[in-house]
């Protein structure tokens, strides 16, 4: 089976962690604050970075941060992960779904625009699959009705848009490092933001309300990184950008060679990283039974691992409903029956690219 993703874990990863296990100091100390400055560096144009223990507490730190709380609203897509919206519930606040646009899976400024309300604080674009959101589009309608950027760039390490790295666009940006992510600190998050205030509020939060020990400020969480994860994330900092070359080289080559289905377009002044390579099936008003029966084939018959990110939006989750009774997104639901992810891990072989192509022509009949 070629997987659908592949966490790159080799001896310098293990070997920071016995370093660390060594000296006895695990908890979170000098690695994370390392790994803050050196994520910072690399990856959010020198904002100030916030290590937390995932990327779901990335959001949410930082929403609490940014002052969302009961009563106000925050605009986020529904084609992505339950975290988006499931960050904005944890506040208090009401996770507002929106469309997203055709080509990029990411939120349709237009959908958003005629979701604001007089109880709107913020947007929430989500850069999925690793391409940026239509940040010029999105900060025209925020900066007509005050509103503030959060940008949940959980898949999006060193993607940029017009020559901006994503992460330095919004009051703050949260990334994931979850395993399967582009790097990965065996788990956790991180947030980055330009405003010292809000980087001090996120560090209070995460560590029980306190900068100084037994002197808490405000209530807070414990969602500190230890150091072994910083341990590794600073070796896959290092190693991430190279990934990323490896991932648009795959993505490429499946460009020129798939049959059968639409490969992912770039936007002008988007730079893609490809945490997904998302295609569509182009078979539309069958519930996604076309597309389902693509994804059986292809691992059943030709072992090729892919996966189906996201089946059921958002808005109709049973934990998320409640937020969006009725609402109609013609182009999520279209997307949720349509998109096939396959694989473009950096671990693939020429061989391996060369399988999956081949695999989904004959899956789908296209050199028929």
């Amino acid at each position: 089976m070629i997987p659908a993703a592949k966490p790159v874990i080799g001896d310098e990863e293990r070997a920071a962690v016995d370093r660390v296990m060594r000296t006895g100091m695990i908890a979170q100390g000098p690695e994370v604050k390392a790994f803050e400055e050196e994520f910072a560096s690399v990856l959010a144009a020198g904002r100030t970075a916030v290590a937390v223990n995932s990327g779901t507490s990335a959001l949410h730190m930082g929403l609490v941060a940014a002052g969302i709380g009961e009563g106000d609203e925050v605009i986020v897509p529904s084609f992505t992960f339950a975290a988006t919206g499931n960050s904005v519930a944890l506040t208090g606040a009401t996770p507002v779904f929106a469309d997203i646009e055709p080509e990029h899976f990411c939120l349709d400024p237009e959908s958003v625009r005629a979701a604001v309300t007089e109880r709107t604080r913020g947007i929430m674009p989500v850069h999925l699959y690793g391409h940026p959101a239509n940040m010029d589009a999105l900060q025209a309608i925020a900066d007509e009705h005050d509103l503030q950027i959060f940008e949940d760039a959980a898949q999006a390490h060193a993607a940029t848009y017009r020559g901006r790295q994503v992460g330095t666009f919004g009051a703050f940006a949260a990334f994931s490092l979850y395993p399967t992510k582009n790097m990965t600190s065996a788990e956790g998050g991180m947030v980055t933001t330009g405003d010292e205030k809000l980087a001090r509020r996120v560090r209070l939060l995460r560590n029980q309300g306190m900068e100084k020990q037994y002197e808490n400020e405000v209530v807070g969480y414990n969602t500190r990184m230890t150091d072994v994860h910083a341990a590794i994330g600073r070796v896959q900092l290092g190693k991430v950008l190279g990934w990323t070359e490896r991932r648009r080289a795959n993505a490429a080559f499946l460009d020129a060679n798939l049959r059968g289905v639409v490969v992912p377009p770039v936007a002008e002044g988007a730079e893609h990283v490809y945490h997904q390579y998302t295609v569509r099936v182009p078979v539309e008003g069958d519930g996604g039974a076309e597309r389902d029966r693509i994804v059986a084939a292809l691992r059943a018959e030709h072992k090729v691992g892919c996966g189906v990110y996201y089946p059921i939006p958002n808005h109709r989750l049973e934990s998320l409903a409640v937020f969006s009774p009725g609402l109609e997104l013609p182009e999520t639901e279209r997307a949720a029956q349509q998109v096939i992810s396959l694989p473009v891990h950096p671990s693939l072989e020429q061989g391996d690219l060369d399988r999956i192509a081949a695999a989904v022509e004959a899956v789908t009949g296209a050199g028929a």
